[in-house]
C-alpha cells in the first residue's frame, strides 16, 4: 500500500477516493488483515426488513393506537415489563416477532469472512440474532437476543427462542417454575450483559480493522466501545454521517450488503 507521514495524510488520501477506487481500497484493506471486527447497528437488519428505531419510518414512529400513550422507550423498558408486563409482551409480539425474517447479503458476507479466517468477531447492537442464522459463530450481542428467553425465577430456566411470540398466556410463565419469562434483551434501565461487553471490548482492542456499519453512533453506551480500536483501518458503512466519519479512513454512505458484498475472499 501507499506510504504516508502521518495518520491524517493517509485519512486525506482514502477520502479523496471514490467509485471503484474506493471499493478497491477496501479489498486491499481486508487482503491485508487478519483479525477484522465488524461492529453493527440497526442499519445492517434494515436490508432484511427490519425496522430501525429512530428513522422517520422506524419502530419507533409506527406506534399503534393501543401504544398512542406509552413512549417507546418505555415500551421497551425495565419498568414496563414488570409494572405493566401485558403492555409489554403486547408490543414485544406486535413488533419484536422476527421469525420468519431472513438474514441479507451483508450478513451472509460476514459470516464467509469468519469462515474465511478473516473476521475475529461481530459486535452487535441488534437482538434478531440474524448473524447467527446466517452462520456466524462469534457474536458479541451486547443488547441482548430476541433468540433466547429466561424465566425470572431462581434457579433460572432457559426457554425456546419463540417461547414468548407462541405463549397463549398474555404474560408468559415458565412451564417448571410458574414465574414470568421474559427476553435476553437489554431493556432500558438495565445494564449491559458483562460477558458480551468484555467479550466485544477485547475483540475491538484485538483488531487490525474495524469495520462499522449501520450505526449512527450516538447510541451509549455501546458507541463508547469503538473507542478501544487500536489499528489504522477504520471503515465506516452507514447511508448517514456520523461523528466519526472524520476518523475513518474510508466512509461509505451506501447499502451495508452493496459494500460488503463487493469483498472477494
Amino acid at each position: 500500500m501507499k506510504d504516508f507521514h502521518s495518520p491524517r495524510e493517509r485519512r486525506a488520501y482514502y477520502h479523496g477516493l471514490s467509485g471503484e477506487e474506493k471499493y478497491n481500497a477496501l479489498q486491499e484493506m481486508v487482503n491485508e488483515s487478519k483479525r477484522i471486527v465488524f461492529f453493527g447497528g440497526a442499519g445492517v437488519s434494515t436490508e432484511s426488513g427490519i425496522p430501525d428505531f429512530r428513522s422517520k419510518d422506524g419502530l419507533y414512529n409506527k406506534p399503534d393506537v393501543q401504544f398512542a400513550d406509552y413512549s417507546p422507550e418505555y415500551l421497551l423498558s425495565h419498568d414496563c415489563l414488570f409494572d405493566e408486563p401485558k403492555v409489554f409482551f403486547e408490543f414485544y409480539r406486535q413488533k419484536l416477532d422476527v421469525r420468519d425474517i431472513e438474514p441479507n447479503a451483508a450478513h451472509y458476507k460476514l459470516a464467509e469472512m469468519e469462515k474465511a479466517g478473516k473476521l475475529s468477531a461481530i459486535v452487535t447492537q441488534n437482538i434478531d440474532g440474524l448473524h447467527e442464522k446466517a452462520g456466524s459463530k462469534t457474536v458479541y450481542n451486547i443488547h441482548g437476543t430476541t433468540f433466547r428467553n429466561y424465566c425470572t425465577g431462581r434457579p433460572r430456566h432457559d426457554l425456546p427462542a419463540d417461547f414468548i411470540v407462541t405463549s397463549k398466556e398474555a404474560i408468559p410463565h415458565c412451564p417448571v417454575c410458574g414465574r414470568m419469562v421474559r427476553p435476553d434483551v437489554t431493556l432500558y434501565g438495565e445494564a449491559l450483559p458483562d460477558d458480551a461487553v468484555y467479550g466485544a471490548i477485547r475483540a475491538i482492542e484485538e483488531a487490525d480493522m474495524l469495520i462499522i456499519a449501520g450505526t449512527s453512533l450516538t447510541v451509549y453506551p455501546a458507541a463508547s466501545f469503538v473507542r478501544y480500536f487500536q489499528g489504522e483501518n477504520l471503515v465506516i458503512i452507514n447511508r448517514d454521517e456520523t461523528p466519526m466519519d472524520s476518523e475513518a479512513v474510508l466512509v461509505f454512505h451506501e447499502s451495508v450488503g452493496k459494500v460488503l458484498g463487493g469483498i472477494q475472499l
